[in-house]
């Protein structure tokens, strides 16, 4: 068996004068430029703990001519990484040299210091998707056109880049225009005018993103369109919970930011809740923060997001989320106001495009399942089985967001009917008894009146009991038990249920806000979250007359109780009589 024992023998020998400290930081070059980016391990370590040792007594210029060389190979990622954190003679001769595929350059960026990230963009070889990348962590070109007749002289081209860089990879630059007599424009007006020209070649050459980098403070001045206020974007943080990566045109404002910062003069103000989880690396759910920065990015925030920790060595390393902003806050004495009749008319429009294509989806699938047209191999009938799941679970997510759009506009109410709260919802939790039981918890089932009768058809009362409990039961931590308890209040019938503690640490109206989750529930009620079904929960109870709040760690349902006169309306020849029927009745018994 051969194995390669370079990277050992050089270990071996002690740097013991500068000359050999030369010729070791040379052949690490050499030997760690051309190992897979996998590759690691205490060798691997301790080669680049060396580098480190020999950077400081080998000089700057000493080692950007080693990087320069042409016979040096440079395809490691982590090797570029450490040479661009050096000085700008070496990060700049590293950046140049590298030959990285695209995908190492997407992950190395957003890791690069800031002025390596300009360095890239100096090269125009990386390609369109590594530009974008450098755009959305705010890298553009800044440099402003020359003054008409100036030309930057060669001695002080040579002071200002003693080790010129041109490495066949990058393209050569725009030869500089050839001086013109006259003597050398000054003052603001031919400031003025060499901005107005470098405006111009942007939006000839490269048109300005809508609202999607920061721009210079004079936007009033050249007729420019301030960037809106983001309304959300992703996210990721370091262990110390500072943020690394965001997405899009986020990026050049919220990077650098702490999120868990106790500092109250700093730019983040975080929730005590989310303070608590980040001290515990306990995932993050609908917590709150106001951010002082940049109009686009500042104000308060709501951030889901989940821990993330070291595959190998279990430490933690960070959070992945989502920053949304909060819904505007809506006055409790006031009942909110429906969205218009044409809002409702083009999402139920839209449902029924989307309906179309699944359900076509769904019909091939089936047909190769059960083999209508032909034998099919087994492999592909349970390819089609799944199709044809998913896209049952799609059509019952439409028709989800078009009950909610109905209820919300007014265009559905709810059928009249007859049916007992306290059957249904003890029936459910009795259906969910299994589910609970094998995690060790449950519903605690407290019924103070013998019976609730509403008026909700039997289909909708389960449907209503079915989402409220199996929300909150797929939410709820193993071994967590929640109260739920059915009681008379006046001429309103009251269900009040505890909430678990994954929500009840959230605030004020947040749970019936729409959000990813960051893990799977145990078990779902829908395919839009916790937030989407309680918040259709809500819409249900609001159009039956009732309504669903929340008080502080528990949801109330009311909806008022069926009075003896609705009830004789549905059962009119039943047990419940009206007045005059029960007169009859008594006269015809004294008759007899």
């Amino acid at each position: 068996m051969l194995f390669d024992d370079r990277l050992g023998t050089v270990l071996r020998q002690p740097p013991g004068s500068e000359a050999i400290a030369r010729i070791q930081f040379r052949q690490l070059l050499d030997l760690l430029g051309t190992l897979p980016s996998e590759a690691n391990g205490p060798q691997v370590d301790a080669a680049y703990d060396r580098l480190a040792a020999l950077s400081s007594s080998v000089p700057a210029s000493a080692r950007a001519s080693m990087v320069q060389d042409p016979g040096l190979r440079l395809r490691s990622a982590r090797l570029v990484a450490v040479l661009a954190s050096a000085e700008p003679t070496v990060a700049s001769a590293a950046i140049a040299r590298a030959e990285l595929e695209t995908e190492q350059w997407l992950d190395l960026a957003p890791a690069l210091p800031l002025h390596a990230r300009g360095l890239m963009r100096e090269r125009r070889d990386l390609g369109a998707v590594v530009d974008r990348q450098l755009g959305r962590l705010g890298i553009r070109d800044r440099g402003l056109p020359l003054p008409e007749g100036m030309e930057i002289a060669p001695q002080a081209q040579a002071d200002a880049a003693p080790e010129p860089i041109a490495p066949a990879s990058v393209a050569p630059a725009k030869p500089i225009p050839a001086p013109l007599p006259g003597p050398r424009p000054e003052g603001i007006g031919d400031i003025v005018r060499r901005i107005e020209r470098f405006r111009q070649a942007r939006e000839r050459v490269e048109p300005e993103p809508n609202g999607d980098s920061p721009r210079l403070p004079l936007e009033e001045q050249l007729g420019l369109t301030p960037s809106s206020a983001l309304r959300g974007f992703d996210f990721a943080t370091d262990a110390e919970g500072r943020i690394s990566w965001a997405e899009g045109s986020a990026a050049p404002m919220a990077f650098g930011l702490r999120l868990a910062s106790g500092d109250p003069l700093g730019p983040v103000a975080a929730s005590s809740a989310l303070v608590l989880a980040f001290r515990r690396r306990q995932p993050i759910r609908a917590a709150t923060l106001e951010i002082a920065g940049a109009p686009a990015i500042s104000g308060a925030w709501r951030i889901d997001a989940a821990p993330l920790f070291d595959p190998m060595s279990g430490s933690f390393t960070g959070y992945a989320g989502r920053m949304r902003r909060p819904a505007p806050p809506a006055d409790a004495d006031m009942a909110p106001v429906p969205p218009q009749g044409d809002d409702a008319d083009r999402m139920r429009q839209l449902l029924h495009e989307l309906r179309t294509p699944v359900n076509a989806i769904q019909g091939f699938a089936e047909v190769i399942q059960q083999q209508l047209f032909g034998p099919s191999p087994h492999e592909y009938r349970a390819l089609a089985a799944a199709i044809a799941g998913d896209a049952a679970r799609m059509l019952a997510g439409f028709d989800e967001l078009d009950r909610l759009a109905r209820l919300d506009s007014g265009a559905h109410e709810m059928e009249l009917g007859e049916s007992d709260l306290v059957v249904v919802f003890s029936e459910t939790a009795q259906r969910l008894q299994g589910f609970a039981a094998a995690r060790d918890g449950g519903f605690e089932l407290r019924v103070e009146d013998a019976t609730l009768p509403v008026a909700l058809t039997q289909g909708d009362a389960e449907r209503l009991a079915w989402r409220l409990l199996a929300t909150l039961a797929g939410a709820a931590a193993p071994g967590e038990t929640l109260r739920l308890r059915l009681r008379r209040r006046g001429a309103e019938a009251r269900v009040s249920l505890d909430l678990p503690a994954s929500l009840a640490q959230s605030e004020g109206e947040a749970i019936f806000l729409p959000a990813v989750p960051t893990t799977p529930p145990a078990l779902s009620a829908g395919m839009f979250g916790t937030g989407f079904a309680l918040r259709l929960a809500r819409s249900e109870v609001g159009a039956a007359g009732g309504s669903l709040e929340r008080r502080r760690a528990r949801l109330r349902l009311a909806l008022p109780l069926l009075t003896a006169a609705h009830q004789a309306a549905h059962h009119p020849t039943g047990p419940h009589l009206t007045a005059d029927a029960q007169d009859n009745s008594q006269t015809q018994a004294g008759g007899g």
